[in-house]
């Protein structure tokens, strides 16, 4: 909604909105650090507005036609950070309330096996291009065709396909990835309570990190043993 007015502005770039982003959610970091209440709301305030921004860099680099390479890498890589500096903040000021280690343990867990689910994606995309120099083309064409059977929303599908939508967009939540990150350190900040929030990042992490590093090393494992017995199937 931000992007419908702001859009247009010439000294507004995708990329200058995503250095906002990463600045206000920096921002936020040191709010947290602060460890007042009335800190944790401005903290939760700025994390969702950095999140809005984070939204509307792309969206506007679409409208514009000026998507770029750079602009893609500075997006991901400030959204990496972020999430370092939050739940890092978050455990320094759970520490700072318990007087525990509990919560630095768990904030480096959940960051660990956080990057972990990402590493792995992409050392599984390396591998295989090095292996198969269109396997990103097979992907996608793979993607595609999976896409167009999923359940069409929007405009004119009527209310009960785009309530049904909406409810299956809702299991995205149980992904624990960084949109629900937002919403997890937001709640958690706005009602004081840290530690519970950070045992839930640090098993919710710890699973999927651990899950995701099966499959993709069981992924590579399983087509290179196919590749080596076609010679015995022929």
């Amino acid at each position: 909604m931000i992007n419908l007015v702001v859009v247009d502005w010439p000294f507004l770039t995708p990329n200058r909105l995503t250095a906002l982003s990463f600045a206000t959610g920096l921002a936020a970091g040191v709010c947290i650090l602060a460890a007042e209440p009335i800190y944790f709301f401005i903290a939760a305030f700025l994390i969702n507005f950095s999140h809005v921004l984070d939204c509307m860099d792309g969206q506007m680099a679409k409208y514009r036609g000026t998507s770029s390479r750079f602009g893609n890498y500075f997006d991901k890589v400030t959204d990496q950070v972020k999430v370092f500096v939050w739940f890092a903040a978050a455990s320094y000021a759970s520490f700072n309330q318990t007087q525990s280690v509990t919560p630095v343990i768990l904030g480096f867990t959940g960051v660990c096996f956080y990057y972990l689910r990402v590493y792995v994606k992409y050392v599984t995309i390396f591998i295989e291009i090095e292996h198969d120099k269109n396997y990103l083309e097979n992907s996608s064409s793979h993607a595609a065709s999976s896409g167009q059977e999923a359940l069409k929303a929007g405009p004119g599908a009527g209310f009960l396909k785009n309530f049904q939508w909406f409810i299956g967009e809702q299991r995205k939540f149980f992904l624990f990835n960084e949109a629900v990150f937002v919403f997890m350190i937001s709640f958690a900040l706005v009602i004081n309570q840290l530690l519970p929030m950070l045992w839930i990042f640090a098993l919710s992490q710890l699973y999927y990190g651990s899950v995701r590093a099966w499959q993709r090393g069981n992924q590579i494992y399983l087509e290179q043993h196919a590749e080596l017995l076609k010679p015995m199937e022929k």
